[in-house]
């Protein structure tokens, strides 16, 4: 029979992590669409994603103009995201 610990690791490793909100893996995944050599070709699609994301976005925006806006309010959720996960008390944490 294996031993406590050992189901606990499994467990842990096994534990699926908490999704992203929709808005910003929708911007995360055009960012790294572009990392990896893509155009947004969807200008629309690109507007609708950073005003998800509380930018205020003109339509006569430059769709590159957009990706850099989106890429910093993409870096800026997902800093927040790692600071309320830290601010976060562990559980069974040693004393």
């Amino acid at each position: 029979m294996p031993a406590p610990r050992l189901l606990r690791t499994l467990k842990a490793w096994l534990r699926r992590k908490p999704k992203l909100p929709r808005e910003l893996q929708a911007g995360k995944e055009v960012v790294d669409a572009v990392d990896a050599g893509g155009l947004p070709l969807d200008a629309t699609r690109i507007n609708r994603i950073a005003r998800e994301l509380g930018l205020e976005v003109s339509p006569q925006a430059p769709v590159e103009a957009t990706v850099i806006r989106l890429r910093a309010a993409v870096e800026r959720g997902l800093q927040n995201l790692a600071m309320q996960d830290a601010a976060k008390p562990k559980k069974g944490g040693r004393k």
